[in-house]
Formats: C-alpha cells, structure tokens, sequence
C-alpha cells in the first residue's frame, strides 16, 4: 500500500489563488471550501503557499492591514513532492519538513508546474 504513487490518490484539480489577491479573500476561499492551504501559483508555476491556521491566526491577532496581499505573506519555500514518488516518500516527506508535528498537505509538482495536492488526510483515507 506503501508503495502506491502519489499521483494515484493526490487531488488533481487543486484550488489555488495568485499573489496579488487580498489576505482576506484567500481566507474566505479557504474556509468557503473547507480546505487548509492555497497554493499561489502564476502561469502554472507554484509560487508559494499560504494556509487557513496562519492567515486566521495573524486575522484574529489583527496582524494585516486592509489591502495585504497574499504575496506579502505567503510561505514562498514551499516543500513539494513528485507524482512518481511513493506514499511512504509522501509521509517522510510530511514528517522531517517541520520541526514539531507534521504537515499537512503537499503540493504535487512536475516540471515546475502544480499537478496535484496530497494531505495526511489522504494518505489516512487510502490507508484504512
């Protein structure tokens, strides 16, 4: 089961927003879809990312000021997987890329363009 591919189970038609769009629209769209993180992509190409846990909390913590993009505050060194990796290089990945806990969704790229996302999420439903 481990050794499925990440382009067998990852979610390919990913919802994703551009840099340029407002802090409080993106959390919008992320609560909206009950989705954890956006990816921010131009003509393709993963940019960066930004997630439902930082941008609620800088929201609540009144961190923002009107008119922040997401550019301003987006994880611009986003770790990312290959479709033709593994779950068990998936679940690696997703442990030993934080220093406490474990992420939660990878985006899946290839070529330098955004193919996919996977989460633990998937991995857990796949796997049970």
């Amino acid at each position: 089961m481990l050794n499925k591919k990440v382009k067998e189970i990852m979610t390919s038609d990913v919802l994703t927003i551009t840099s340029d769009v407002d802090v409080v629209f993106a959390f919008e769209k992320l609560m909206e879809n009950k989705i954890s993180s956006l990816p921010v992509v131009e003509d393709g190409k993963l940019i960066g990312i930004i997630t439902a846990t930082d941008l609620g909390h800088n929201l609540v913590l009144d961190k923002y000021e009107l008119g922040t993009s997401v550019e301003e505050i987006m994880v611009k060194s986003v770790v990312t997987i290959s479709p033709e990796d593994s779950l068990e290089t998936a679940i690696k990945v997703m442990k030993e890329s934080v220093s406490s806990g474990i992420l939660n969704q990878l985006p899946v790229v290839e070529d330098g363009k955004l193919v996919g996302i996977i989460s633990d999420g998937d991995i857990i439903q796949e796997l049970f």
